[in-house]
């Protein structure tokens, strides 16, 4: 009988190319390509802030002094890099098409059932870099466990700026509070400029905002009415502001009566830095967004598999990222 060779399909190399070639189910964060991605070689990332401003120059005389600019303040903070391991076995029963006992596995049999894992393991990945982004949106970022991994208003040294929006109350001037937050925006953004902005909602927060009446009554008789009634989950335009639900899942959400003012534009606001997998192949190497290695099991019978990730999300200016609540 022929002995099947399943080396290649499962050596790092295929398994890393197959895990990120695989179809990409991007979530919301991911969709709205904020976050900045890039490898590094280190499992730590060094952050740089500078404590500076833009000013206008003044004008000189030609040949007379310039005006001096002092240079920032720096200082460096260092970040850890979360390892985020997954692991799954396959069967040889699994790797098996519709044949005759005794004949001849083909590869496309073994390479797809090593995708069907692949994707599978990957989907799971996914969903932990984007709760992690989301962590990184809100200044905290958490384990599975709810325990903290980063906290990012202690590491910056800033604090949460919170704006209060009064949605159920009736006579609430929402365009007001809306000005209100984004006044606190731009004192924290200083002189960096933005090119737009967007909230992500909780669904209790976005069904009051787009219901109450004082948001209700800027729409009607205007074609932005049909951002109220029609699919609920399209984001509608109000003062300026892209207003959205964000449709999270458990561990991965944003809480029901809050909502997040983000500045849209501003370079290196939100980060992603994916470290190098902790195998030798890998070492001093570029991180990728995901790795995939097998070990065959006794006799033949399979393999196990670990996918790995290796992320680091931050938001490098915490406290730019107004936090709106209902009440």
């Amino acid at each position: 009988m022929t002995t099947i060779a399943f080396d290649s399909p499962f050596d790092l190399t295929s398994l890393t190319a197959a895990i990120n070639a695989a179809p990409f189910r991007p979530y919301r964060l991911g969709q709205l390509g904020i976050f900045e991605e890039q490898g590094i070689a280190q499992d730590t990332a060094k952050i740089e802030q500078l404590n500076g401003s833009l000013n206008l120059v003044s004008t000189a005389p030609r040949g007379g002094p310039g005006e001096v600019v002092l240079a920032d303040k720096r200082r460096e903070l260092t970040f850890a890099v979360p390892h985020i391991p997954a692991v799954a076995g396959l069967d040889a029963d699994e790797m098996q098409g519709v044949r005759q006992f005794g004949a001849e596995a083909t590869s496309d049999n073994v390479t797809a059932a090593r995708d069907r894992l692949l994707a599978k393991m990957r989907a799971g990945l996914e969903m932990t870099i984007e709760a992690h982004r989301i962590g990184a949106l809100k200044g905290q970022v958490l384990d599975k466990d709810g325990s903290v991994l980063l906290d990012l208003f202690s590491a910056f040294g800033v604090q949460q700026e919170v704006v209060g929006f009064g949605l159920t109350t009736a006579s609430t001037v929402v365009k007001k509070k809306v000005s209100e937050a984004i006044r606190a925006l731009e004192s924290q953004l200083g002189d960096t400029p933005y090119m737009g902005l967007r909230v992500l909602c909780g669904s209790a927060f976005f069904d009051e905002l787009s219901t109450h009446q004082n948001v209700e009554k800027f729409y009607l008789n205007t074609p932005a009415a049909i951002g109220l009634t029609g699919d609920p989950l399209q984001a509608i335009q109000f003062a300026g502001v892209t207003w959205e639900r964000y449709r999270g899942v458990s561990g991965c959400t944003i809480g029901a009566d809050d909502a997040y003012l983000i500045p849209m534009g501003v370079p290196g606001l939100f980060l992603t830095r994916y470290a190098p997998a902790n195998y030798t192949e890998t070492v001093n190497t570029l991180g990728l967004p995901m790795y995939a290695k097998a070990d065959p099991r006794k006799f033949g019978k399979g393999f196990d598999i670990e996918a790995q990730t290796n992320p680091l999300n931050l938001c490098t200016r915490p406290s730019a990222i107004i936090k709106l609540t209902k009440a």
